[in-house]
């Protein structure tokens, strides 16, 4: 028998030094082209967050801007100067922009938690001087007839340089009420070539011509209300340059913070037109509202067992007949040890046959006064009538 033996033949032969070298090259042009389109993706997807960024913080400063600026003039007394002062980095207003009072149908806005310094006008006792001038505001108080405060406050925008970045031609954007710190809006923002942050339009109607609009000369910046009582027989000629303002326009230049390469801007122009200005503001529903109903008051205890007062009255005579042009009810509230009733504590609209608020905000041991009054359109208030000393147990 015969044995056979089967040779396995083995090729251990590797890659040679020029296969090696394809593959390495092969594999560099497929890393390098895939690392350059990663690269463009990145590049591209940086560019479009930049560009969002600008569009976004310059849609926000000018938006912000215009909107508030055409409250210019709302629910202002005759008095009390609409546009205070007028520069090309800043611009300085009043308007019943907020109220903290429920039911206040004049205030463009509501909010329950505003101060209290900028629900109403400054008074003598806050001037305070207008950012980025030497121009002092108010010189006088801006008061109704029974010594209440008007209900229209000061908002001022400026632009002013900012000392956080390494640019030395950039500007953050601020809002201020009345004399409280100002609050940021904006930044990176740099001034339009060619044109200022803010330009004004005025209505000139020389004799025997159309009225029309034109735009105030930079050179003819800055204007102010320099006399402190609009309407006043000096408040005439150039005096009231001023007031024949209607227009003005915000122009931006946004960037994307970053210099050099990576630096991006976008420019952006908003008109504003002030349709409260040159109204006549001389509104009237004919006579002051007569109240003609006394306030009743007395103190009652919740279920909750917590004390309370409650304040209850009938249509005024000026609501159920009359001139018939009462829109709300004005309540004030004040300690026996306080010498005047001061801003109002609440209103109320009209509209009911009888009312009846409950004051739950009262302190144990407290002697209160409370006085009401009713207002017509004009606004103009009626006599008062007052409740008795109610003492909280």
């Amino acid at each position: 028998m015969k044995t056979y033996q089967l040779h396995v033949t083995r090729n251990h032969r590797g890659m040679t030094l020029i296969e090696l070298l394809i593959a390495i090259v092969v594999f560099s042009v497929v890393m390098t082209g895939t690392l350059s389109i990663m690269t463009s993706q990145t590049r591209a997807f940086r560019l479009g967050t930049d560009r969002m960024n600008i569009l976004q913080n310059l849609q926000f400063a000018a938006d912000f801007v215009a909107r508030d600026l055409r409250t210019l003039g709302s629910n202002v007394p005759d008095e009390q100067p609409m546009l205070i002062y007028a520069g090309s980095d800043v611009v300085s207003f009043s308007a019943d922009y907020v109220s903290n009072v429920g039911g206040d149908p004049f205030a463009v806005y509501y909010d329950p938690d505003a101060p209290t310094g900028v629900v109403t006008a400054p008074r003598t006792g806050q001037a305070f001087t207008v950012p980025n001038t030497a121009f002092a505001f108010p010189s006088v108080d801006y008061l109704d007839p029974i010594g209440t405060n008007s209900p229209a406050e000061v908002l001022t925008f400026f632009f002013t340089p900012d000392s956080s970045t390494t640019r030395t031609d950039d500007y953050a954007l601020f809002l201020q009420m009345n004399d409280q710190p100002a609050d940021l809006v904006a930044r990176n923002l740099l001034k339009t070539p060619g044109t200022e942050f803010f330009q004004y339009f005025r209505v000139l109607q020389p004799p025997g011509q159309t009225a029309r609009i034109q735009p105030l000369a930079s050179t003819d910046l800055p204007i102010m209300h320099s006399i402190p009582q609009h309407l006043a027989p000096a408040d005439t000629g150039a005096f009231a340059a001023i007031d024949s303002i209607r227009g003005v326009r915000v122009s931006l230049t946004a960037t994307n913070g970053f210099t050099g390469e990576r630096e991006r801007q976008r420019a952006v122009t908003r008109m504003v037109r002030l349709a409260n200005a040159g109204m006549a503001n001389r509104r009237t529903c004919g006579s002051d509202p007569l109240l003609g109903v006394a306030l009743g008051g007395r103190v009652i205890t919740l279920t909750s067992g917590d004390p309370a007062v409650q304040l209850t009255w009938n249509r005024a005579t000026d609501e159920a007949g009359g001139e018939n042009d009462v829109v709300r009810y004005v309540i004030w509230r004040r300690l026996t040890t306080e010498p005047d009733w001061g801003d109002p504590y609440l209103s109320i609209p009209a509209g009911n046959p009888s009312y009846t608020y409950e004051d739950t905000a009262v302190i144990t041991g407290q002697q209160y006064l409370y006085a009401l009054a009713a207002q017509d359109c004009t606004p103009s208030l009626s006599t008062l009538a007052t409740t008795g000393p109610l003492t909280i147990p």
